[in-house]
């Protein structure tokens, strides 16, 4: 019978089963695409180091660091910073990372060259390998030559990859590899050289890199140094991509649950039409467990057949993936197929058309034979403890499966809360517009329009499920288009001249007043002139930072300990500082206490509070300070920010190093400045912040792309369903447009009550969902993105009219098929 009747109403179930479909495909792509990264990190976690293990430091490394570097039998070892290069052959600069290289490095993996044999040759040779897409830019080949400091090497080819190399640190500061022992002819490594020592590995098979990690780790970290194995950096690499994981699994979830909006109402409408069967069929001796198991069958066997065609997008999609995110991956997936996200798309198909359909199908339980005679389901019995228990089911799964994708049952309750009060809010918001409808009814209004109206709350109406459908819909692809505009804004530059966008690193002090007078004549400005001192913490209120290193029972935040801070000096406070405790000190007379101000962070990590002594060491020399002020930084600003600053009066006379700002017009000056200053001053490093503004702009571009490539999934399911819901109401609308016709209303006059219909709930749902997509992106921008919120009208300009347009164009195809036939023989056909 379930069989039967099921063949008969396929093209109803059909829409309910496309929306198990694109929900399963969303989920299950996503899966087997996260399972497949975890792999893939785990199985060439080597070949993304090079090595099995790393000692790095930002310093030369101290006499106990060497000892341990050389009783572990060094392979090999670099120096890698930043610096400005310059290219001869047009006359071009760029700012690129420098790795200077001795030894056989990669271990693992491979140095990635053209010509191929250009990876052994250049360490021979003395020359340069040279990123390929800098390479690109600037028309460079082989054999032509570039500049690092005092030195010009020969280009020996182009480096496609090495390990140890990421597309956004490569497309900030290309890669440029040189020999070791030319590192010191550079003259590049002055005062305040940001720069980074490593020491590659190889280990023995019988070594337990796990046991060095606790032996070594802890006794190098005393000595400003760090060690990392193959395993510990695929496992923070894991972390890093997990969280890319658990966005992508979120967007499919509500795919998921737009679905399950859908099944529900679907059914919901379905079974409401076959009261009357159920109810014949009791006339004719079937039990209630009969009827019931007939619906029961034929949503099990949809959610089967939905399930399985969607667990087979979905292992076909997620080739997609490592095209999609392939900016952002730092090695190539190799995809495989496992059979776990298999079965859970299959179950999750049967589940969920079982747990979304219940809620309807309980109805046929209490269908009396009388129901034939009544022709109505007013007096239908509806069973309060069952619908209560199957809510809570509904719930549970909801937080259930929260909790599995986000790992956190906190997340998890806060997630399925924040699901029930959007759906409260859109239920509530529909039941009040009806009642609103009835009790303040236009009865003055014209025939058409009144009953386009009393459609609104008639029997059987469909206004809170499609209000539901076409709300969640708009709500979703509004929150990613605000939220867009958010991270967009919080990158954002402003375009004058009184922002910097060209900032000039490590300028020593006897080249200061030259690189002004190079910056002048230019008719430039310069904006800011920064000095910078290198130091770190010695004592924090009495207790010496070694001793609070070795102190196992210390909750201080141990990159304190071990960080060192550039630190500047100034007698005011930027626009980017508030100053949330304390006094200002801008100034210190000789012998007076000095007073510095500290961040709020650093407060927080180091446990620091106003009138607290803090020693550093200034490269050798010790200086007692006190907390005098604590100040809340914007770190999100283009410029540079501080995390200590000191008053003037006290580090004057400090071996120290300056910053340079300046405003460029455009790209044309910014390169003639930039080519004057490597060709006078090769240490000095220039950051192009408009070079970076595109390239984060274009991350964020991709970012977006991302996000609404699974938001097409949501909102693909969520047109599906708001056109399942408008088409199933379909049946429930013949007979009454038919009585109408038979009464002598028009075939214009039907048209009309039912365009009239469709774009009230058109515009209600759509604008329902705008309005609580301002709302939850307020929330976004005021909690976790700390940024001021200037909603965009693209909404209410192009979704708002958009999504109107097509539930109007749904309904109206519905309604075609009764205006172009006779009334009796659309009767009859229903019949």
């Amino acid at each position: 019978m379930a069989w039967r009747d099921g063949k008969a109403s396929i093209s109803r179930l059909m829409l309910f089963m496309a929306a198990i479909i694109l929900g399963i495909a969303a989920v299950v792509s996503i899966q087997l695409f996260s399972e497949n990264l975890k792999q893939n990190i785990k199985s060439q976690s080597k070949a993304l180091m090079g090595a099995d293990f790393i000692i790095d430091s930002r310093q030369l490394p101290s006499k106990k660091v060497q000892e341990i570097i050389d009783s572990l039998n060094v392979a090999a070892s670099e120096v890698n910073f930043v610096s400005m290069a310059a290219f001869p052959k047009n006359e071009g600069t760029k700012l690129v990372k420098v790795r200077a290289i001795e030894g056989n490095f990669p271990f693992y993996g491979t140095l990635d060259t053209e010509p191929v044999n250009a990876a052994k040759q250049y360490q021979e040779l003395g020359g340069a390998l040279v990123d390929a897409t800098l390479m690109l830019q600037y028309n460079l080949k082989p054999g032509d030559s570039i500049k690092l400091g005092k030195i010009t090497f020969p280009i020996i080819g182009a480096l496609k990859s090495i390990p140890g190399s990421t597309a956004f640190s490569s497309s900030v500061a290309p890669t440029v590899l040189i020999p070791f022992r030319f590192i010191e002819a550079t003259e590049l490594l002055q005062l305040g050289s940001r720069k980074e020592y490593q020491y590659f590995f190889v280990a023995p098979p019988t070594l337990d890199l796990e046991l060095l990690d606790k032996k070594i780790d802890p006794i190098l970290d005393d000595e400003n140094a760090d060690l990392d194995t193959h395993t510990s950096t695929s496992e923070r690499l894991g972390r890093r991509y997990d969280n890319v994981s658990k966005f992508l699994n979120l967007a499919a979830f509500i795919a998921l649950l737009l679905g399950c909006v859908g099944i529900a109402s679907s059914v919901h409408i379905y079974i409401k039409e076959k009261l009357k069967n159920v109810a014949v069929l009791k006339c004719l001796g079937a039990s209630r467990k009969q009827t019931f198991l007939i619906y029961l069958i034929q949503i099990v066997g949809i959610g089967l057949i939905g399930g399985i065609i969607g667990a087979a997008i979905g292992t076909g999609l997620q080739y997609a993936f490592p095209y999609i995110l392939k900016g952002f991956l730092p090695f190539d997936i190799e995809i495989s197929i496992t059979a776990q996200p298999l079965i859970m798309g299959v179950t999750l198909g049967v589940l969920m058309s079982v747990l979304f359909a219940l809620l309807p199908l309980l109805g046929t339980w209490y269908v009396s034979p009388l129901e034939v005679l009544r022709g109505t389901d007013e007096n239908l019995v509806k069973p309060r403890k069952a619908r209560l228990l199957t809510l809570a089911a509904i719930l549970l799964f909801v937080f259930l499966f929260s909790f599995w994708l986000l790992k956190n049952a906190l997340f998890g309750l806060l997630f399925t809360v924040g699901i029930l009060v959007t759906f409260s809010i859109m239920a509530g918001i529909s039941s009040l517009f009806m009642k609103l409808i009835k009790k303040y009814f236009p009865t003055n209004w014209g025939f058409t329009e009144r009953q386009s109206l009393l459609n609104l709350f008639r029997p059987n109406n469909q206004t809170m499920v499609l209000i539901l459908a076409i709300g969640l819909g708009t709500f979703l692809i509004s929150t990613l288009y605000f939220t867009k505009d958010i991270l967009l804004a919080k990158t954002a530059i402003e375009n004058n001249s009184k922002n910097a966008n060209i900032i000039l690193m490590d300028v020593q002090t006897n080249q200061k007043e030259a690189v002004v007078n190079t910056v002048l004549p230019k008719g430039l400005e310069v904006i800011d002139n920064i000095p910078i001192v290198t130091m770190r913490m010695h004592k924090i209120k009495e207790r010496l930072v070694n001793d609070i290193r070795k102190d196992t029972a210390s909750t201080m935040n141990r990159w304190i300990l071990n960080h060192e801070f550039r630190v500047t000096y100034r007698d005011s406070l930027l626009a980017s500082e508030e100053l949330i405790e304390g006094t200002w000190t801008g100034s210190t007379p000789k012998g007076a206490p000095i007073l510095v101000s500290i961040s709020d962070n650093i407060a927080r990590d180091a446990d620091l509070a106003i009138g607290d002594k803090v020693v550093f060491n200034i490269q050798g020399v010790l200086m007692e300070t006190s907390i005098g002020s604590i100040r809340k930084v914007d770190w999100g600003r283009m410029q540079l920010n501080f995390s200590v600053v000191f008053p003037r009066g006290v580090l004057e006379n400090a071996p120290q190093f300056n910053v340079l700002t300046t405003n460029v017009p455009n790209e044309a000056v910014s390169a003639d400045l930039q080519r004057d200053l490597v060709q006078k001053f090769p240490n000095i490093s220039v950051l192009d912040l408009r070079q970076i503004y595109t390239i984060i702009e274009d991350i964020l571009d991709k970012i977006s792309w991302i996000i609404n490539f699974m938001a097409f999934f949501s909102i693909l399911t969520g047109i599906i369903v708001l056109i399942g819901s408008v088409r199933n109401s379909k049946y429930q609308r013949i007979k009454e447009s038919v009585l109408l016709r038979t009464l002598g209303a028009k075939s214009k006059q039907i048209l009309r009550i039912t365009a009239l219909e469709y774009i009230y709930l058109g515009m209600l749902g759509s604008l329902v969902g705008i309005l609580l997509s301002l709302l939850s992106s307020q929330l976004l921008a005021t909690l976790l993105f700390k940024e001021p919120f200037v909603p965009s009208l693209i909404p209410f300009l192009v979704f708002l009219p958009g999504i109107t347009v097509l539930v109007l164009l749904a309904g109206l195809i519905n309604i075609r098929s009764v205006l172009k036939s006779p009334p009796l023989e659309v009767l009859r056909r229903e019949v």
